[in-house]
């Protein structure tokens, strides 16, 4: 569905977006994350077709971006992080306007009116906009993005504004859409993501540093172990510290289990200490009641690389294939070209 190749955006002397390139299947929820000012909302409105790209291109359903301008918007809907709304009509009179300005070819009554349902929208169609909540508002927003049943639905924080209740549906829904359409969803929530999406791209510096699975990305904790042991730990820390490829061991102040001692293991990259334990612990007589991996977590996955952690770069470069250029060179690059990470006009 979706084909984004080496795509650059420079602002003056302001390199915004870096040869940027991954793809979209017809289907599935791809997050989008980074910090403020890493490149992704100019990286949206190019695929969208808002904003131009000074290189590379963009490809939706077959048609280019910039050479068949029509033919690849016809298949994205867009949501902003602000929803392009005319505050003084009604939600009905908002969406009649669109679906025409579309030039969408189903029945339009019919049509506005499953799309009303389908973001909660129904019950206030008579109200002008301008009167209903941000909430409302903003699901106002992602019907007329929805208008048409495109391809692919892009949205920019789609969940500001909204109230818990109102959060959870429209993950709901998101989840629904990506089971028939390409989504790409951006969010500064990092649960959020990791409820919704099938996959995360990380951009940082306008360079892309992660393209890859939630499940690969825990996996950056693999180095990890959580070992849960009968008994008292404080004995057994000089013993565990003594593995060879050990690099740290924490006894935990509290334990999952009554009578037992919890630790936080970290190994040497590429070794596995889960033998040597079970030989040390079975030798010193105390039953392990728990020895499982970490794992990490997505908000911890996200802070390591955009931190230039050089052994999660790694670890997602060998994985997936992503642009997983060392922060130094994305530094020195940046320097030459004068970007300091920022947007700018891109906002």
């Amino acid at each position: 569905m979706v084909s984004v190749q080496s795509v650059t955006k420079i602002y003056g002397s302001r390199r915004v977006v870096d040869n940027i390139s991954f793809t979209l299947g017809d289907r599935g929820v791809l997050g989008f994350l980074g910090p403020n000012g890493a490149g992704k909302s100019t990286t949206m409105n190019i695929i969208a077709g808002y904003t131009s790209s000074s290189a590379g291109s963009v490809t939706v359903n077959g048609s280019e971006i910039l050479e068949d301008p029509i033919g690849a918007k016809r298949n994205v809907g867009y949501l902003p992080e602000r929803p392009p709304l005319y505050p003084d009509m009604t939600v009905a009179a908002y969406l009649s306007f669109m679906f025409d300005l579309k030039k969408i070819g189903l029945p339009k009554k019919a049509h506005i009116a499953e799309v009303c349902e389908a973001v909660g929208v129904a019950p206030v169609q008579k109200r002008i906009i301008k009167n209903l909540s941000k909430g409302f508002q903003q699901r106002v927003g992602l019907a007329q993005a929805m208008l048409g049943n495109p391809g692919l639905l892009i949205m920019d924080e789609p969940t500001v504004g909204l109230d818990p209740v109102q959060i959870l549906e429209i993950r709901s829904l998101i989840r629904e859409i990506g089971k028939k359409s390409a989504v790409i969803f951006s969010s500064h929530i990092l649960q959020e993501v990791q409820a919704v999406c099938d996959r995360v791209i990380v951009i940082n510096n306008g360079v892309l540093i992660a393209n890859d699975t939630l499940q690969n990305l825990s996996r950056l904790g693999d180095n990890r172990l959580f070992l849960s042991v009968e008994g008292s730990g404080e004995d057994l820390l000089p013993a565990i510290r003594a593995l060879p490829g050990l690099k740290s061991a924490k006894l935990l102040d509290r334990s999952e289990e009554q009578g037992a001692s919890d630790f936080d293991l970290e190994s040497e990259s590429g070794r596995d200490l889960r033998r040597d334990l079970f030989r040390l612990l079975a030798a010193k007589d105390r039953p392990i009641l728990a020895l499982r991996r970490s794992g990490i977590s997505l908000e911890d996955a996200f802070v390591r690389l955009t931190a230039g952690d050089q052994a999660a770069l790694a670890a997602i470069a060998a994985r997936s294939g992503a642009q997983a250029e060392a922060p130094e060179t994305a530094g020195q690059a940046a320097a030459e070209t004068g970007t300091d990470g920022g947007e700018g006009e891109a906002q």
